[in-house]
């Protein structure tokens, strides 16, 4: 593989004389592509295509770089969108490859890190959850679990959410009893839990079970796991027979039970292929300028749950091409099944089959059914996917009358695509968090979302204004290129993603808070972003919030306001952030701080400060008498606290 960048642009002697917009010109588009398909190998590879800034437009790849970077040499035969790509095109990069599944690969891979503006982008890329059956212990442990295979034990899935395993884990303590704790919780427990008392664990922490019957009853998991439901259920009935003819009813029963958990499963699946073992399920379907992606997964010829995608593409994209971008991407991290089946056939079908297939080291199949069980299936997600498209153009039409609805509430000139809402959270000034959440016409854009931590010492305990003055200039300082953090703390996605403008600001509180954002907003040179301030109202009632803008009496609006209720739930969602980041800083403050380095002082007597004081810095400013009023601290040991914090006094 070779990596091949070559410069761009033209060059001026001394004397010249130019115009300058049209050297600008000359040195993007056709011209500048041209300069490097003159010295471009005929060889397979991955192509990018940059514009003025360095910034990735397009990552494409080519059995040919040579033969695919002249197409675009051509004028005249391209789409609107190609026809733009080119034209703002101002250099190139190329990585030849040996093979071209090894340039699909790789494209997959560039896009999905890159995310270029022309590219069919897949979205919401979650790692998807597995069961994990852990066997480093006697008594293996079954539990949900993310992330890279580093564990021992068997993996199965993948489950398309957590609910979909999670359904699955409650069916298998019910018909297995296999443990779910951890082993710490496992080797300390001296009484079965609850879960034991409810028949969902055999309790073999205590005993209750031996190792050759919990062993068996994981073989049973396995079996189910993979496949032969049918064998393991036949087995239950046997015993449950056999029991019941010794007069055993107790032990008929708990085998029963385990039988209706097997059978609650199966039912609840709304397919479930007798002939397809394993596979996953693709159907696309297009209206109204969006794609719906429905990803079905089967394992062991049970549905493990399926996910809607919506991947971002330009709207003269063919369902195909979209659906081909998909797989290559949908795939770059994770272990395809022995079967791929789509609603539809792609230009690149029998590549990514060859790439996946050498990757995985087994052969992946990629096909489109024309019969059978498998044409069913496809039939059942294009109509998941005709659905769950019809309830999103739904929502975003709704979702476009609330924004028109806000735009008219608070005069402004259009309807906003980003709306920002902030909202602090402390305990009197404590772990003092200010949240940040980002809504726009698609909802809520939760990768946007910000924590700040208060930094300033300075600042008088509970001290709001301070507090929103500190979070709004760490933002907007990003904006007019001034950030306050040092370059450690900033990545370049974060530098990125805070150097958008937002349309609208709504600031959780009255007119103080606003007076606090305004100063600032004005002092970074942004007064002209608009500015909300919402509070609720005297008797602190939902459906009475006042709002406050700058130059503008205070107002309400109609109870049953549909954009009210919209504002409502941006505000609490602001709350409901600021308020889990304040907990999370405030339980880490409890297990890590200054108290730490006290000698004496160990995890029960820090825990009692801060619960009594609240902070360290509280602790560290109290008097001997007021640390021995904390229960556990001794007078001696309140004269040795306060003498480590001011033996410099």
């Amino acid at each position: 593989m070779g990596d091949h960048r070559q410069p761009s642009g033209t060059f001026q002697t001394p004397g010249d004389h130019f115009d300058e917009q049209a050297a600008e010109t000359a040195m993007r588009g056709p011209a500048v592509i041209k300069r490097y398909q003159k010295t471009l190998p005929s060889a397979p590879g991955v192509y990018r295509m940059l514009d003025q800034n360095s910034d990735v437009l397009y990552v494409g790849k080519a059995r040919n770089l040579k033969n695919r970077v002249t197409s675009y040499t051509k004028f005249g035969g391209h789409t609107h969108r190609i026809a733009q790509m080119i034209a703002a095109t101002a250099e190139m990069d190329f990585i030849t490859t040996q093979t071209e599944t090894e340039a699909l690969l790789l494209e997959a891979n560039l896009i999905k890190r890159l995310k270029p503006r022309y590219n069919v982008i897949m979205r919401d890329d979650k790692s998807f959850p597995y069961i994990l059956l852990k066997d480093d212990h006697d008594f293996p442990q079954v539990l949900k679990y993310r992330g890279a295979r580093s564990q021992p034990g068997r993996y199965f899935g993948p489950f398309a959410s957590a609910g979909a395993v999670n359904r699955t884990l409650n069916t298998l303590q019910r018909a297995f009893l296999l443990r779910s704790c951890s082993d710490s919780v496992f080797d300390a427990r001296t009484r079965p839990c609850l879960l034991y008392q409810i028949k969902r664990c055999s309790a073999p922490c205590v005993d209750y079970i031996s190792k050759e019957d919990y062993a068996k009853l994981v073989h049973e998991t396995n079996e189910f796991l993979s496949g032969k439901s049918t064998q393991t259920q036949s087995q239950l009935s046997k015993l449950m027979e056999d029991a019941s003819a010794a007069l055993d009813f107790e032990r008929a029963a708990g085998y029963r039970d385990r039988i209706k958990a097997l059978t609650a499963i199966q039912t609840r699946q709304a397919i479930n292929p007798e002939n397809t073992e394993e596979a996953d399920v693709f159907a696309a379907y297009a209206d109204g300028g969006q794609v719906c992606i429905q990803v079905f997964f089967f394992r062991a010829r049970q549905n493990w749950g399926n996910r809607a995608y919506f991947p971002r593409h330009d709207k003269s994209d063919t369902i195909a091409s979209v659906l081909d971008s998909f797989l290559a991407q949908f795939y770059e991290n994770k272990e395809p099944p022995k079967l791929i089946l789509i609603s539809e056939q792609t230009p690149e079908q029998s590549l990514l089959s060859e790439a996946l297939s050498i990757r995985s080291d087994r052969k992946i199949e990629i096909g489109v059914p024309k019969r059978g069980e498998r044409k069913d299936l496809i039939e059942h997600s294009l109509k998941n996917a005709r659905d769950a498209l019809a309830r999103r153009l739904a929502e975003s039409k709704s979702q476009r009358q609330l924004m028109e609805g806000v735009a008219k509430t608070f005069r402004l000139e259009e309807a906003p695509s980003r709306i920002e809402v902030y909202d602090n959270s402390h305990i009197q000034g404590t772990n003092a968090v200010g949240g940040m959440i980002v809504a726009g016409p698609e909802g809520f854009q939760k990768n946007q979302y910000r924590k700040f931590n208060i930094k300033s010492e300075s600042l008088a305990p509970g001290d709001d204004y301070a507090m929103m003055r500190e979070v709004l200039r760490r933002r907007f300082s990003r904006l007019n290129g001034k950030p306050q953090e040092s370059e450690e703390e900033q990545s370049k996605e974060d530098v990125e993603k805070f150097g958008v403008r937002p349309d609208l600001v709504l600031i959780d509180g009255g007119p103080g808070q606003l007076s606090s954002a305004s100063e600032i907003m004005e002092e970074l040179g942004l007064s002209d972003i608009p500015l909300v301030g919402i509070a609720k109202g005297v008797e602190r009632n939902a459906g009475r919030e006042h709002f406050y803008m700058t130059g503008r009496a205070p107002f309400m609006l109609e109870p049953k306001s549909p954009v009210l209720y919209y504002l409502q739930r941006l505000r609490d969602e602001a709350h409901r952030f600021a308020i889990g980041g304040h907990r999370a800083r405030r339980k880490k403050s409890i297990r890590t701080s200054t108290l730490d380095d006290v000698p004496g002082i160990g995890a029960q007597r820090k825990r009692s400060l801060l619960n009594h004081f609240g902070s360290a810095r509280a602790v560290k400013s109290a008097s001997p008498n007021e640390l021995a009023g904390v229960e556990g601290i001794s007078k001696a040991m309140a004269t040795r606290i306060y003498n480590y914090f001011h033996e410099d006094a």
